[in-house]
């Protein structure tokens, strides 16, 4: 049976700035300013984590979307170009691999190209998956345009990295201009109606109260409204992703800007660099059981390559999620719906979707039971998806120097990831589950990268001649080889745009 509250939903209020509340306030303005008021509850006093500064390919469609300048969003921001990740020593130390977001060669309708690929190995061919993954050779090469290009072999699929707190500036100057009300202060007190438990107001420090139908809870870790308040309860994760701390640095840039972030798995955990115009971001995230906070910090430190700008901050976390990420007419966003390392970049995104996700269903006359179910079911699956991808990286590995590794890779995984990798193994076979955030050649990196190499190639690689598949190899190649002579450098295309 369905639940109404039987309120139309006319004001709707965002507790906490940040990226989580901005990008909130910004996209719901945009898409449905006119039906709805909004206006954000945020406090100078409390800082933001801030340390998202890598981002995946949809970030793009959200800034389109609002209608964001590219050249004016990458001045602003102090932004860069990322084409994908770096790991390196996951797999074993000393070894490294690219997850791009392209994808390599070309695929047939019911062939994937890792498919001609391995039967071209077994045939003695010695390349590397990625010499046929323009991303990976624009990564390695330093260079990045945008490619004018109606063969999808030459898509240069990208992302950016920027500075979270200059991205969030950037969106409030842009909320407000669209006529999102910001409101200065501290939460003393959140008022509930009695019969239902929903939130009906908060009572701000200086004594205002800011009334509201529906509240958008981007208050962080402290959850303010969704577990302070509602008690709604937490899914932890951490016996599948162990580390629980992570400390974050800036440093000095480096003269050369690399077009990718780089993961440096560690001992017991693994460190980002993220590259900006005006300094690289730096952490280390890891696992409390296995390294003490001044080892984690002295770890970090000596591992910079550029002199440190700043203290290092701490933050503790358990990875996993609200048990409701909407519940009562309460929705999270941000930190305060879950956490899930930032190993794939996914926090930005996780924002994204969440407000995609809110706005398809969003309430009209009142809050119905049958839309919160659907909220939630799609948001479970988002994060268990993300969360199997994560895991992935620590479970298929080689690392035999720590206790940390060596658990990661005899532990139980989830079902829905164990059936994924074997049949990887057993036939080269990869299918994307439905809204999979990462596509099969997604998948296909990490998996050939972290050491699993399929046993078998599906049928249809024979249907060419070796000559034939050869000839095909090498063209391809030099299909995704050419456009790099005529690329400019990463730092060039970021200075032209900062010129202009």
């Amino acid at each position: 049976m369905e639940n109404h509250d039987n309120q139309t939903i006319k004001k709707v209020v965002v507790l906490g700035g940040g990226t989580a509340g901005w990008m909130t306030a910004s996209l719901m303005k945009k898409v449905i300013g006119t039906a709805v008021d909004i206006e954000l509850v945020e406090s100078e006093t409390i800082g933001t984590i801030g340390v998202g500064e890598a981002t995946i390919p949809p970030i793009r469609t959200f800034n389109q979307v609002l209608g964001i300048n590219e050249a004016e969003f990458i001045r602003e921001t102090k932004a860069t170009i990322k084409l994908g990740i770096e790991f390196e020593n996951w797999k074993s130390i000393g070894e490294s691999y690219l997850h791009s977001f392209g994808a390599p060669g070309r695929s047939s309708a019911f062939c994937q190209f890792h498919h001609y690929f391995k039967r071209a190995q077994q045939l003695g061919l010695k390349d590397s998956l990625w010499d046929y993954d323009l991303n990976a050779l624009c990564a390695k090469a330093g260079k990045f345009a945008v490619i004018n290009s109606k063969d999808p072999v030459l898509e240069l699929p990208h992302a950016y990295h920027f500075d979270a707190g200059l991205y969030a500036k950037f969106l409030r100057k842009f909320s407000e201009k669209l006529g999102v009300k910001r409101t200065e202060g501290l939460v003393e007190q959140v008022q509930q109606n009695k019969q239902t438990g929903y939130v009906e107001a908060l009572v701000l420090k200086d004594g205002s109260v800011i009334k509201g139908d529906l509240f958008i809870d981007c208050s962080g870790m402290r959850a303010l409204l969704i577990e302070d308040t509602l008690k709604t309860g937490y899914e932890n994760w951490s016996h599948w992703l162990t580390c629980d701390r992570a400390l974050a640095v800036p440093s000095e840039r480096f003269d050369k800007t690399l077009p990718y972030t780089r993961s440096i798995a560690h001992s017991a955990g693994w460190q980002w660099r993220i590259p900006l115009q005006h300094r690289n971001g730096n952490g280390l995230v890891y696992s409390s059981e296995h390294f003490s906070d001044e080892q984690a910090h002295d770890l970090l430190l000596n591992n910079l390559e550029s002199k440190a700008i700043g203290d290092a901050k701490l933050f503790k976390f358990n990875v996993g999620r609200r048990k409701q990420q909407w519940h009562k007419n309460v929705i999270a966003i941000g930190l305060s719906s879950g956490f899930l390392e930032p190993l794939e970049s996914t926090s930005i995104h996780l924002i994204q979707s969440a407000i995609v996700r809110l706005i398809h269903l969003f309430p009209h006359q009142g809050i119905v039971a049958s839309s919160v179910a659907e909220y939630n079911k799609q948001s479970l699956v988002e994060y268990e998806q993300i969360r199997d991808f994560i895991i992935l990286h620590y479970h298929v590995q080689q690392r035999t120097d720590s206790d940390f590794w060596q658990y990661l890779r005899n532990m139980d995984i989830p079902e829905t990831l164990q059936h994924k990798i074997q049949l990887f193994k057993d036939n080269g076979k990869l299918f994307r589950d439905q809204n999979d955030l990462f596509l099969e050649s997604s998948w296909l990196q990490v998996m050939i990268g972290q050491g699993i190499e399929p046993q078998d190639y599906h049928p249809i690689a024979n249907n060419l001649s070796e000559a034939q598949l050869m000839d095909m190899l090498n063209r391809l190649k030099a299909i995704k080889n050419e456009p790099l002579s005529k690329l400019p450098s990463h730092d060039e295309f970021i200075m032209k745009i900062c010129r202009n």
